[in-house]
């Protein structure tokens, strides 16, 4: 098997997650995610790891760097990543997609799904500790965020688009399909 690395875009409470899981756990995958540095200064600063200051931590560093800095970071370390399926997860703009594409057997995949089945997911998992007490109506307005405007512009850009209106059963039958094609 040649290396894959696989960049995942999404709206909130796409599936994206769940994708990297099932790479992690059926193939061996290995991820990496463009909120993990974020979240690492969350914590040093000590700060709430809420989705408003992750959002603020990106937007500090891409408007004081570069726009993108945080792809410049995750590409290097998918990169020296050895292993054959590496996860690139939270791709959100187009800059993002900028430094991962120089990367050979990058491929960006788009998962979708309805707003509604995405509010389901994302107040029933709480990743986030403002997510759980969120109503549909804040869901919706966290649409119209800096970070979140981008994502719905990159299933243009993408080699594969997932459909997640579906069951985990459907859903991992697409992921197996990917990796059955990179196999050819």
């Amino acid at each position: 098997m040649s290396k894959l690395i696989l960049g995942l875009a999404g709206e909130m409470a796409s599936g994206k997650g769940t994708v990297a899981e099932y790479l992690v756990k059926n193939y061996d995958g290995n991820p990496h995610g463009f909120s993990t540095p974020l979240r690492d200064v969350a914590k040093r600063l000590y700060l709430e790891e809420s989705r408003d200051n992750l959002q603020k931590l990106s937007t500090l560093f891409r408007e004081n760097f570069h726009q993108g800095i945080l792809s410049k970071v995750i590409s290097g370390d998918a990169d020296k990543d050895e292993h054959d399926i590496v996860i690139v997860d939270g791709v959100r703009r187009l800059p993002d997609i900028e430094h991962l594409r120089k990367l050979p057997n990058f491929k960006l995949v788009y998962i979708e799904a309805s707003m509604e089945k995405r509010y389901k997911r994302i107040v029933g998992r709480g990743q986030n500790i403002d997510d759980k007490e969120k109503t549909f109506e804040e869901f919706k307005k966290d649409h119209e965020r800096e970070a979140e405007l981008q994502i719905k512009g990159l299933k243009e850009k993408a080699d594969i688009v997932i459909d997640n209106e579906g069951s985990f059963d459907e859903l991992y039958r697409q992921v197996d399909e990917i990796i059955k094609e990179n196999n050819k």
